[in-house]
């Protein structure tokens, strides 16, 4: 788990959590909300100076399919 104060105006929990993992990272909020109690509470925009913690984002898992792109047709 990793903790970050806020201190930039306009921040949200799903702004936090793709900054920190990308778009993965929007699967975590949930359980960011679960490390945070109340934090929804306070609204939308994470107030300056509060500390959020985030959960670690989880191992890949290497047996998931992907789409392939192909740039050749």
């Amino acid at each position: 788990m990793q903790s970050f104060t806020i201190m930039r105006e306009g921040m949200t929990l799903d702004l936090l959590l793709f900054q920190a993992y990308g778009a993965s990272g929007q699967a975590l909020l949930e359980q960011a909300l679960t490390l945070n109690p109340g934090l929804a509470d306070l609204g939308p925009m994470i107030p300056l100076g509060a500390t959020v913690t985030i959960p670690d984002k989880p191992a890949a898992d290497p047996f998931r399919a992907r789409r392939v792109v192909s740039l050749f047709g």
